[in-house]
């Protein structure tokens, strides 16, 4: 089978699923594999790694892909073998689509999950595999492949208005009290 399912859209490829019965509307559990798998738009976002703050649990997109993400097409480059090279790579099933954190708030099947619609740049709507590219809402020309990235806490993307603290940021005036100052609030 390929990934994800292709549609036809006008190179007279046949395919197993077709946009005629609108499957994408129906509850997920209706759905047959090759159903669940055309609702993935090829984005890649997932494929992108994160990091989890220890602290918090909060999740952090980066802007490096796993090995096996084409970064021109934003499609995996093994999906069918992918396990054997990324192990801990996430098998998707409608019962996670709710409750995975870091998957994209496009993502269709987190969105269906929900019971929300599909976006509107979405292939199935639109008929057309680039409408997602052309939309900006892919990975295509902004990400980095994890083989040539180095650590990955250099490429956090953080979210709008956050930004990271450096020590250069911080001076004296910053604490509370002079009990919160390193060497136990002796000021100079």
């Amino acid at each position: 089978m390929r990934w994800p399912p292709i549609l036809p859209n006008g190179s007279g490829k046949a395919s197993p699923v077709t946009a005629s019965d609108r499957f994408w509307e129906r509850p997920l559990a209706t759905l047959t594999r090759e159903q669940w798998e055309a609702l993935c738009d090829g984005c890649g976002k997932c494929c992108l790694h994160k990091l989890e703050d220890e602290d918090t649990g909060a999740f952090y997109g980066t802007n490096v892909a796993c090995k096996l993400l084409d970064l021109k097409t934003a499609q995996c480059s093994d999906y069918r073998n992918r396990h054997h090279y990324v192990p801990d790579c996430v098998r998707l099933t409608p019962r996670l689509a709710l409750d995975l954190p870091w998957l994209p708030d496009s993502c269709a099947y987190r969105l269906r999950a929900a019971g929300e619609a599909l976006p509107d740049w979405h292939y199935l709507l639109t008929g057309n595999r680039d409408s997602l590219h052309q939309a900006g809402a892919s990975v295509i020309g902004k990400a980095i492949s994890e083989t040539i990235a180095g650590p990955l806490e250099q490429h956090v993307i953080l979210p709008e208005g956050m930004m990271i603290a450096s020590d250069e940021d911080w001076d004296d005036d910053d604490w509370e009290d002079d009990s919160e100052l390193p060497g136990g609030g002796n000021r100079a």
